[in-house]
């Protein structure tokens, strides 16, 4: 299976001056896209105008709205858009990427992710390492596993069509590369390949303690074990005590016997990246201390 042309899909709200910042990265990589297709989902600011300008300009250029919510919100709204992307495409690709605006990557950013496709066939979702602002530096942020960060989260085509539909809500982009292990494809990060973040992480989800509730409903949803998730709570309360929220969203979400994601395949994948024996490995790779 080749891999040498890429559409992006941006689902944006409120991302004028990030999108106008993408904009030449976009145009100056050494492989342009086939299609770039931005989905406005409520914008106030002039970002589906700017969209709809650079549409009449660039013909492999689309602008599209999906349904807003009322406000800005991770999850469901997100995907929603990305679908609307993903319906508008009108030519057959290799690669599609869910790419957010608040991002900037060197020339070469697609051509080297391309490059990984076609190095493993196999590979199914691929991104690059995301550095963020910390303390006036860019510093790589630490994922556990194989997570692709979701800001530039690239899909192999006929991956993509084994894992649709995608889930509306938290932890989407946990569940498509859970499914998709499961379909036998592989789900790597391009440790090499930089790209930079400039909205953090949450960065427009609420006050902390509300985003960590909602991370531990999710976590509830998804089928983590308890005691993984509690080890994970520690974790992310070294930096902001916030983080023991995600005890009590799980536990809240448990005591009230909402589902769990119907996929036995994808529970026990999660499970299995659980297990007492991965703990310490986990552990040095949410430290960045992975082996060489």
């Amino acid at each position: 299976m080749t891999a040498r042309t890429y559409a992006l899909i941006t689902p944006a709200r409120d991302e004028r001056a990030n999108l106008e910042r993408l904009v030449g990265c976009v145009m100056t990589q050494t492989v342009t896209p086939t299609a770039w297709i931005v989905v406005d989902n409520g914008s106030a600011d002039g970002t589906l105008e700017l969209a709809r300008d650079l549409e009449s300009r660039h013909p492999w250029f689309k602008a599209l709205t999906s349904p807003p919510t009322n406000r800005a919100e991770p999850g469901r709204p997100i995907v929603r858009a990305f679908r609307v992307g993903l319906a508008a495409l009108e030519t057959d690709v290799d690669v599609v990427v869910k790419l957010d605006a608040d991002v900037s990557f060197a020339p070469d950013h697609f051509e080297k992710l391309l490059e990984a496709f076609e190095a493993d066939r196999r590979l199914g979702i691929a991104g690059g390492t995301c550095f963020e602002l910390d303390g006036g530096e860019w510093r790589p942020t630490h994922v556990t596993g194989s997570h692709v960060r979701g800001a530039v989260r690239a899909y192999r085509h006929a991956c993509l069509a084994d894992i649709l539909p995608l889930e509306e809500g938290l932890g989407w982009d946990t569940i498509d590369e859970l499914k998709a292990a499961a379909e036998g494809w592989n789900v790597a990060v391009v440790r090499d390949l930089r790209f930079d973040h400039h909205r953090p992480v949450g960065g427009r989800d609420g006050k902390p303690w509300a985003r960590a509730v909602r991370q531990g409903k999710a976590a509830h949803y998804l089928g983590y074990r308890f005691w993984y998730l509690a080890a994970r709570a520690a974790f992310r309360s070294r930096k902001n005590p916030a983080g023991l929220a995600m005890v009590w969203g799980y536990l809240a979400s448990a005591i009230a016997r909402e589902p769990v994601f119907g996929d036995p395949r994808v529970r026990d994948q999660l499970r299995r990246q659980q297990g007492l024996s991965q703990l310490s490995l986990r552990a040095r790779e949410a430290l960045g201390r992975r082996a060489s």
